[in-house]
């Protein structure tokens, strides 16, 4: 992890690519979903194998933050046939690459949100609430100043208004709360101990049976002049 963000220190960059942005949240603990970069098309195609159909692909990059926006991501591909388009596709956009991801395709009806942030009066902050695309438009969401507690984060799941998703739903089990407390508190000891870091943004996080899978992330680091 460490080296990673003195790396982007080192080279003027403040924003993480995706699969360096799952490296450093991985190092702290938090579970993401199983996937590998792939530097070209027949790897691509080897990875996809290797993990199972269907599979997602991401151009991955640390200047395409908005990676849905700019087309290059790719879901539910379920044959090689379909990985080989979609590879072409994405790598025909003309961004800026540093590869493409090769992912699982998880399918989940409740997805949330984690994050961190710097506050100027408190530090760094953990947040946690409903993720996916209502994130705004909902903003069930909770804070607290790093580093928490596992009461504080046992709080901050308690406290959303839409927290009846983490019981049973539709067939579905009860999330399991205890991997969610460890993940919150992996979070805000990450965000409090690496000073460099000024931003993470986990969304979605997924339900995978029970356990909570971090999907996609996105590490901005400090500004320093």
């Amino acid at each position: 992890m460490d080296s990673i963000i003195q790396n982007a220190v080192a080279k003027g960059r403040r924003v993480l690519s995706e699969h360096d942005s799952k490296q450093v949240i991985a190092s702290a603990g938090l579970r993401v979903n199983r996937e590998k970069l792939a530097l070209s098309r027949d790897e691509a195609l080897a990875i996809a194998a290797e993990i199972g159909y269907p599979v997602v692909l991401k151009g991955s990059s640390d200047k395409a933050a908005h990676k849905t926006e700019m087309g290059l991501v790719k879901l539910k591909l379920a044959n090689a046939e379909d990985v080989g388009l979609a590879y072409d596709e994405i790598t025909a956009k003309g961004a800026e690459l540093d590869g493409v991801l090769v992912g699982e395709m998880i399918a989940s009806e409740r997805e949330f949100v984690m994050g961190l942030s710097r506050d100027p009066q408190f530090g760094p902050c953990v947040m946690f609430g409903i993720g996916g695309i209502f994130t705004e438009a909902i903003k069930d969401v909770t804070f607290r100043v790093a580093p928490i507690t596992e009461h504080d984060a046992e709080e901050m799941i308690d406290e959303i208004r839409m927290s009846k998703l983490l019981g049973a739903f539709r067939g579905k089990p009860a999330v399991d709360r205890a991997a969610l407390v460890r993940a919150l508190v992996a979070l805000g000891d990450l965000g409090y101990r690496s000073n460099e870091i000024a931003e993470i943004d986990i969304n979605p996080v997924l339900i995978d049976g029970d356990s909570p899978v971090a999907v996609d992330a996105l590490v901005i680091l400090k500004k320093f002049e």
